[in-house]
């Protein structure tokens, strides 16, 4: 299809199947597309947690766009990042000492987990990372010497844990954190200032000197909301939260029944 020239693709709930892989089909589609059209893989997975996607599907070549836009790495080198400063993490630290739900933080190649409890070994299973145990007090201590932050904070635990832990952020930092509530039981934290959309638009007008308009794009859940919304084709599977088809261009079948490999089948007319 002449008119796009650029796949971006979220990963979870949209691109792998039942077992958490990418389908026979998945596989021969894109690692055939993408001789003529880049294919990107966008999420709010960590690096190491997409790479291996890209060496299976023939795109390790390409951008990645991580932690939902907070990094975009080009080449093997990070040109984008954005991260949740350190002393909202403390304040985040200090209001869970009561609630002790699950607090994972990311920056970088680093994840790190106050213990290898149930969550932990979930996200283990479902990313194929392993995670470095460290209590966050110390994981901070060293930040505010070194002067980082966190690409990403996921709090894994109980619903009304969670609640209590999305009211607090958004009474306190409404103009710095995005809060994304992908489940009853996750809320994933990113800086304010990044999205899947702006990385898109960072990739597109730095890198590959294309349009949103010339852009596909797959996704599922609410931090694809703007990206699905902004590109030329914005495509939800089927399972997408209800938000979401409601502002697509096009579904596509359930993510795990090949949805996205279907339809990129018919839209590039691929044999």
């Amino acid at each position: 299809m002449a008119r796009y020239k650029i796949v971006f693709s979220d990963i979870d709930g949209t691109l792998l199947n039942k077992d958490r892989e990418l389908s026979p089909l998945t596989l021969q589609v894109i690692r055939q597309l993408q001789r003529e059209v880049p294919v990107v893989l966008i999420s709010s997975r960590m690096p190491q947690a997409m790479q291996h996607l890209q060496q299976e599907l023939h795109i390790a070549h390409q951008p990645l766009i991580c932690y939902n836009g907070a990094q975009v790495i080009i080449e093997g080198e990070t040109r984008s990042s954005k991260e949740i400063p350190w002393k909202t993490i403390d304040a985040l630290h200090a209001f869970n000492k009561t609630l002790d739900c699950h607090l994972s933080v990311y920056n970088d190649t680093d994840w790190f987990v106050p213990a290898m409890d149930f969550w932990a070994k979930r996200e283990e299973n479902n990313t194929k990372v392993t995670p470095v145990v460290r209590p966050l007090a110390e994981v901070l201590e060293d930040w505010e010497h070194s002067e980082k932050g966190a690409h990403k904070i996921q709090c894994m635990g109980e619903p009304e844990k969670i609640d209590a832990i999305e009211k607090f952020l958004a009474g306190h930092f409404p103009d710095q954190l995005h809060l994304y509530r992908s489940k009853d039981t996750y809320l994933e934290i990113a800086n304010k200032n990044v999205s899947k959309l702006t990385a898109i638009k960072m990739l597109l007008s730095s890198h590959f000197k294309l349009s949103l308009e010339e852009s596909i794009a797959f996704g599922d859940n609410y931090n694809d909301y703007e990206m699905l919304k902004a590109v030329g084709l914005g495509v939800a599977v089927g399972n997408a939260k209800s938000e979401i088809l409601e502002i697509a261009k096009q579904v596509a079948k359930h993510g795990k029944e090949d949805g996205v490999a279907l339809s990129l089948k018919e839209l590039f007319n691929l044999s």
